[in-house]
């Protein structure tokens, strides 16, 4: 998952901020086209997702696909697509418990 600059999505009657992209490839012929399930999710306000605002499928064919060889080169490709910015990794909240000093 990345975090990407929000974008406005119109969801369950409001508008939402989405601010969490992810992308994964569904199908790959390893020859001329992959194909990409992506979502963007809002967040919490401890960061953790909160709810999915949008979804779908891409498809990557031609030069493009000729010239993917990194997932990086797939995240960036991807949020092209949908006009979207990456500013980093996503990195969800600590669960776990800090367990308390003996003195």
């Amino acid at each position: 998952m990345k975090t990407i600059q929000p974008v406005a999505i119109w969801s369950g009657g409001t508008t939402k901020s989405g601010t969490v992209f992810n992308l994964y490839v569904i199908s790959d012929n390893l020859s001329t086209a992959a194909n990409f399930y992506y979502s963007i999710s809002s967040q919490n306000t401890d960061g953790s997702i909160a709810s999915m605002l949008a979804q779908g499928n891409l498809t990557m064919t031609g030069a493009e696909y000729d010239a993917y060889q990194t997932n990086q080169y797939a995240w960036d490709w991807g949020a092209t697509q949908l006009g979207l910015t990456i500013t980093g990794d996503y990195t969800p909240p600590s669960t776990q418990a800090v367990a308390p000093q003996n003195p």
